[in-house]
């Protein structure tokens, strides 16, 4: 079996401070890649990246909100700290469910500034630091390839997410960069620690789920870090369902 090495690779990643991003984050450099850790909250990206930093390189942390363009200068700025980027990860995310006839305006541009304006901007400022070759993932959600009640906002989003991979995937794939997606399915992260408290919450998704259970972050992290890795290199606008059956359904 293949090992994946990342030896020698510079890694951007955000909502590192917790979740998925953390956990990406420590794969990434697990697997031998110098890592910027992205997130709103010092204190938990320094646990994030004390956890990456372990048996490898010193991560880096910034702190930023990526929703504003102060926040988006910030990592263009902390990036320079690699002489280019060659692996982008957005992790960052909001999830507000909610009965659509309740949902405010504010809770829809807030999931959007989070889950496909983040990204789009970041993506961009980032752009020059890839010299040409590199691989950019988002990490989207099984809410953009089926419906779901009480979430038409974040299934919008992430709808939007999905495609914003796929188009990107057609206008940098000739400058070497590939882009593609993880859409996980049911994730046990601290963003949604509240749903999973409600009765009856964790098993009807359990009897939903062919696999029989609830996803983990380290579910997740594994196919991040191949989409990263040369062998994915023919990989160019794909969306790796990572759900344990969930949409297949």
């Amino acid at each position: 079996m293949m090992q994946v090495d990342l030896s020698g690779r510079t890694a951007v990643v955000t909502g590192a401070s917790s979740g998925m991003g953390a956990g990406i984050a420590a794969g990434l450099a697990g697997a031998g890649a110098q890592v910027l850790l992205v997130g709103r909250n010092r204190e938990r990206l320094s646990r994030s990246a004390s956890a990456a930093s372990a048996g490898a390189r010193a991560a880096l942390v910034v702190e930023a909100d990526i929703t504003e363009e102060a926040g988006v200068a910030a990592v263009v700025a902390a990036s320079a700290a690699f002489p280019k980027l060659d692996v982008l990860v957005h992790a960052a995310g909001v999830y507000e469910p909610m009965p659509f006839s309740d949902t405010p305006m504010e809770s829809l541009d807030r999931q959007w500034r989070i889950n496909v304006r983040a990204p789009f901007a970041l993506t961009q400022a980032l752009l020059p630091s890839f010299h040409g070759q590199g691989a950019v993932i988002f990490v989207t959600s099984i809410a953009g390839h089926i419906g779901f009640p009480n979430s038409v906002a974040y299934c919008a989003t992430k709808g939007g997410e999905e495609l914003l991979s796929k188009a990107l995937a057609m206008e940098l794939a000739p400058l070497g960069i590939r882009v593609n997606a993880i859409a996980p399915g049911n994730i046990h992260t601290p963003m949604n620690a509240h749903l999973f408290a409600q009765p009856g919450w964790t098993e009807q998704l359990i009897g939903d789920t062919p696999a029989g259970r609830i996803g983990e972050v380290e579910d997740i992290v594994p196919a991040v870090v191949f989409l990263a890795s040369s062998a994915a290199q023919y990989m160019f606008g794909a969306s790796m369902v990572v759900d344990g059956g969930w949409v297949a359904r």
